[in-house]
């Protein structure tokens, strides 16, 4: 069965070829001949989460951290040459292979593990597969334009299509399940747009060349979630996506410049998609003709885009512990008496679901000795959340979900820092043995990944406890209705420019209105003269 247009999505079939599917639907939606477009609030949202990813960007290269500025300077080894345009690092006006800057600039938004996620829930439609995965990958289209000379309104479009592609297919397909890293979906998606963004420029790329590119991402390049496991995380951790994606670009230079990938990939008996889950049984397994495990959606009109379920983080922390950190908030917020002192408490006990209690819950992670380890460890988030409450003095606890608070102590890459000011500071490590995390079972396990599931509890030395009730939508979450989120991540732009850039108010206005950009401004839109903070790693 083919795959069919409605006025709002494109339907790909389980029994279709989906690769192909998806390189149609790339480069129609890219090139603007789908239905009316996204709404301006998709594109807003979209654009929020790009400025987002920069600033984290700008401030991982300006705190030195060691993955970014190694790539960075490996990009810059590459210069582009012959008929390549190129494109630009942040900060760097040389023009560089547009693969190298896209691991670079990728490396770099993700080294803080503070941008954008998804969760992979779409209960309208019942895909709850419940693939994390993170908005890593707009270098991937800013790279493409500035190589192809196209303008901002169509990175813009391309930013949106590249996360609805990896979006949905994380609602369908766990790839966390089968220990493999989420970053395959945004390989794909990387694939098909860079390859889509060629055909926008009127460069002879055709559907089945980016399929093969497809192909080739997912035969070639399968990275395991070995490199999330362990006692102390590496680089390989925050540069997972953009190693990835830098191999799905060359996948789809090499299909533009003839080699044949592998097609039909999602139907493929020996590739993961049926491999780890088979749509048929005995020998009919190994039948290239049996369908795909899934069915995908992919919408280009309106409102229904999957950029509008990603959730923001309002600082540095793992996503899975922004309950917890709401759960603090709200009751330091309500019972000032809290913040006395770390004296006070006696035991915090935090109930969540699986997987945060897996993931950011392991008893190995209540002794954090690196930043990527620390910021994977509930104990370490909420602890140090506690302390900088304890120190503040006057707590603004104005807004729906306590925004004051929220950007009153918003943790910011010093709470990461490898020393006693943070993550071996005394109080914190003090408030760290006083936590218990515990599943809380079933019945949160049930609300993942619609929301958060976590509660909270305080004890004190004086007897008295106080609990956060269950909390689902903390601020940050797509589907939270109370906090001013455009006001907290303002706040977070700043907080994060401040390290980055002289003048954070102007690296915000260069970001903005990216819809208006025209080709040449696009060229210029990561020229920031990035400051040199040093010695944070």
């Amino acid at each position: 069965m083919s795959a069919t247009a409605t006025d709002s999505f494109v339907h790909l079939p389980s029994d279709s070829n989906q690769a192909l599917g998806i390189a149609k639907y790339a480069i129609a939606f890219c090139k603007g001949e789908l239905g009316d477009g996204p709404s301006a609030s998709v594109l807003k949202r979209c654009e929020l989460f790009h400025t987002d990813s920069v600033f984290c960007g700008l401030s991982a290269l300006a705190l030195g951290t060691n993955a970014p500025t190694l790539l960075r300077a490996e990009a810059l080894e590459y210069p582009a040459n012959g008929n390549e345009k190129g494109a630009c690092v942040f900060g760097d006006s040389a023009r560089v292979k547009p693969e190298k800057a896209i691991v670079a600039n990728s490396s770099a938004v993700r080294e803080w593990d503070s941008n954008g996620t998804n969760f992979g829930y779409n209960k309208e439609r019942g895909f709850t597969a419940g693939e994390f995965g993170h908005n890593d990958f707009y270098p991937v289209c800013v790279a493409a334009c500035q190589e192809l000379g196209l303008d901002g309104a169509t990175a813009l479009r391309a930013m949106v299509c590249h996360d609805e592609i990896r979006g949905r297919l994380a609602e369908v397909f766990s790839l966390k399940t089968y220990k493999i890293d989420h970053v395959v979906h945004g390989a794909i998606a990387s694939a098909a747009v860079y390859g889509a963004l060629h055909a926008v420029a009127g460069k002879p790329v055709t559907e089945e060349q980016i399929e093969g590119a497809i192909g080739m991402s997912v035969s070639h390049y399968i990275p395991w979630r070995a490199i999330r496991a362990g006692k102390q995380l590496s680089d390989s951790k925050g540069a997972s996506a953009a190693i990835s994606t830098e191999a799905a670009v060359l996948s789809m230079k090499r299909a533009m410049k003839g080699f044949l990938g592998p097609r039909d990939i999602f139907r493929n008996p020996e590739a993961i998609f049926r491999y780890f889950e088979p749509t048929t049984q005995g020998a009919q397994r190994w039948t290239e003709q049996a369908p795909a495990p899934f069915d995908l959606y992919l919408s280009h009109s309106g409102d229904d885009f999957a950029v509008m379920g990603m959730h923001f983080k309002l600082g540095l922390y793992e996503h899975q512990s922004a309950g917890a950190l709401q759960g603090i908030i709200n009751l330091v917020s309500a019972h000032p008496e809290l913040r006395e002192g770390p004296g006070k408490i006696a035991k915090i006990t935090i109930d969540a679901y699986e997987p945060a209690f897996g993931i950011i819950g392991n008893p190995m992670k209540k002794d954090p000795k690196t930043r990527q380890s620390a910021d994977h460890s509930m104990a370490y988030i909420v602890s140090t959340l506690f302390r900088k409450a304890i120190e503040s003095g006057d707590l603004d606890t104005s807004g729906g979900a306590h925004d004051g608070v929220w950007t009153g102590l918003m943790l910011e890459p010093y709470d990461y820092k490898e020393d006693e000011t943070a993550i071996f500071h005394p109080v914190a490590r003090a408030m760290m043995e006083k936590i218990e995390f515990r599943h809380g079972g079933p019945d949160y396990d049930a609300k993942y990944p619609d929301g958060i599931p976590t509660s909270l509890t305080i004890e004190t030395t004086d007897g008295k406890t106080y609990d956060s009730g269950f909390i689902m939508y903390p601020a940050g979450h797509a589907r939270n209705t109370t906090a001013d989120l455009e006001t907290i991540l303002d706040h977070k732009f700043r907080l994060l420019g401040a390290l980055a850039v002289k003048d954070a108010q102007s690296a915000i206005d260069q970001l903005s209105n990216l819809a208006d950009k025209s080709a040449d401004e696009m060229q210029t839109l990561y020229a920031f003269d990035i400051l040199d903070r040093g010695g944070f790693e």
